[in-house]
C-alpha cells in the first residue's frame, strides 16, 4: 500500500525550525540557506493545508497544530535515526551470522571454527544450521553456504569447491580378508544409502557393474550417512566436501577409485549490496582457503 508522505527535506526543515524556533538556526544546523528552510516549511504548510508557524514581532512561534505535528515528526525521525544506526552497526560490527545446512555445519564447518577464530579474533561468528533457505531480506543473516547450481537472483554467489560422489568406508571395514580390489567387491558389504538406491545404481553403472538393490540402512541426512560409515557400519556414497575432513584425518578411505562428477555444489552467497563488507570478505576468503587446502590434501592422498 502506497503511503502519502510529505517530502523528507520539508519534515527535517520543519522539525529543526520548530526545535530552535528560528529559520536562521535551522538553516545553520541543516547547512542550507534561511530561504531554503522557509521555502520547505511553506511547502509543507501547503501540503497540509494549515499553518505551522506564526511570525510575531520577528519571532517564530509554533502554532497549536504545529506543536501537535512536531511530536509526530520528531518521533518518526528519531525512529529512522535509531533504525539506521542499528543497521550500520550490524554491517560494520564484529558479529557475523552465517546460515548453512546441518550437514555442511556438522561435516565441514564445525571442525574448523577454531582456526577461523584464531585468524580473526575480532569477528564474533554465529552459525545457524537449518534446512530452510535463508531469506536475507527478512532474517538477520549476513552470509549463507548453499548447495545448488549457484543461480540465486539478486545474490552474490561464489563457488566453494567442485564435487564428486564416491564410496567411502572405515579402514577397519576392508582390512585383512575383507580387502576390496574391484568395484563389484562392494556388493559383499552393507551399502548405506541416502533415501533410495538411485545414487548407488548410477555409481555401479559408471563402474561397469550390473547390480540390483541390496539390503542396507537408509538414512535421510548425508552427515548421518558419513558418520555411519566412519563407525564401520557399511560403505556410503559421499560428496567431496562432506567427506573431506574424515578422509584427510584417516577416519574414512576410498575403497575404489571411481567417482561421479556432480553439477551442484556448495556456494558462498550473500546480498550483492553487502558482498564487499570486510567481515563478509574475510569469512569468504577463509572458506575458500580451507576448501582449496582440502583439495590439495585429498589430491596428495589419492596419489
Amino acid at each position: 500500500m502506497l503511503r502519502s508522505l510529505p517530502p523528507l527535506n520539508a519534515l527535517k526543515a520543519f522539525e529543526a525550525a520548530a526545535r530552535s524556533e528560528s529559520f536562521t538556526r535551522a538553516a545553520e544546523e541543516l547547512n542550507v540557506t534561511q530561504g531554503a528552510v522557509s521555502h520547505q516549511v511553506k511547502a509543507l504548510e501547503g501540503i497540509l493545508g494549515l499553518k505551522l508557524f506564526n511570525r510575531e514581532r520577528q519571532r517564530l512561534v509554533i502554532t497549536e497544530a504545529g506543536r501537535e505535528y512536531l511530536a509526530v515528526v520528531r518521533d518518526a525521525l528519531d525512529r529512522i535515526a535509531v533504525g539506521t544506526e542499528r543497521l550500520v552497526q550490524r554491517q560494520t560490527s564484529g558479529v557475523l551470522t552465517v546460515s548453512t545446512s546441518p550437514d555442511f555445519a556438522a561435516k565441514w564447518l564445525v571442525n574448523r571454527l577454531g582456526r577461523f577464530a584464531e585468524a580473526h579474533p575480532d569477528i564474533d561468528l554465529r552459525v545457524s544450521a537449518t534446512i530452510q533457505q535463508v531469506d536475507f531480506a527478512r532474517e538477520d543473516v549476513d552470509l549463507a553456504v548453499r548447495h545448488g547450481d549457484g543461480h540465486w537472483a539478486g545474490l552474490d554467489a561464489v563457488r566453494l569447491c567442485s564435487e564428486q560422489l564416491f564410496p567411502v568406508c572405515a579402514p577397519k571395514l576392508i582390512s585383512g580378508r575383507n580387502r576390496i580390489t574391484k568395484a563389484a567387491d562392494l556388493l559383499k558389504f552393507p551399502l548405506l544409502r541416502l533415501e533410495d538406491w538411485k545414487n548407488w545404481s548410477r555409481w555401479f553403472e559408471a563402474a561397469g557393474v550390473t547390480a540390483t538393490p541390496v539390503p542396507g540402512p537408509t538414512l535421510n541426512r548425508a552427515s548421518m550417512l558419513i558418520d555411519a560409515a566412519v563407525d564401520g557400519q557399511g560403505i556410503a556414497l559421499a560428496r567431496t566436501a562432506l567427506a573431506a575432513w574424515d578422509l584427510i584425518n584417516g577416519r574414512l578411505v576410498k575403497p575404489v577409485d571411481v567417482s561421479l562428477r556432480l553439477s551442484n555444489t556448495y556456494w558462498i552467497v550473500c546480498p550483492k549490496a553487502t558482498s564487499v563488507l570486510p567481515k563478509i570478505t574475510a569469512f569468504r576468503e577463509w572458506l575458500l582457503a580451507e576448501a582449496a587446502d582440502d583439495m590439495r590434501r585429498l589430491k596428495a592422498l589419492n596419489s
